[in-house]
């Protein structure tokens, strides 16, 4: 037997390019973080440098994995979780 490989989770849905996107924000953070950590340890010389990229990634990945998935949704016309309304009803509900 083989098995379909596709962008497929255990339930059936398809992989949507924002999962892909937080997923990747995710493991970047905690790589930059791991590394931090292991040059903290070891008394490296370029500690302070990572310290310092870590700092700026824990806001900037965030902030861009949001931006990418709001633009997201205005370009597709979708509500997104990051969009600004909280009631979740799309832009185009409101008009009239």
């Amino acid at each position: 037997m083989t098995q379909n490989k596709t962008n497929k989770n255990k339930s059936g849905k398809k992989i949507t390019s924002k999962q892909i996107v937080a997923i990747i924000a995710i493991v970047l953070l905690v790589a930059m973080y791991l590394l931090t950590l292991i040059a903290a340890l070891f008394d490296n010389a370029n500690s302070m440098l990572l310290f310092r990229a870590s700092l700026i990634a824990t806001f900037t990945i965030p902030l861009l994995t949001w931006v990418y998935i709001w633009m997201y949704g205005k370009l597709t016309q979708k509500h997104t979780m990051a969009d600004f309304d909280l009631g979740g009803k799309s832009s185009t509900e409101y008009k009239e």
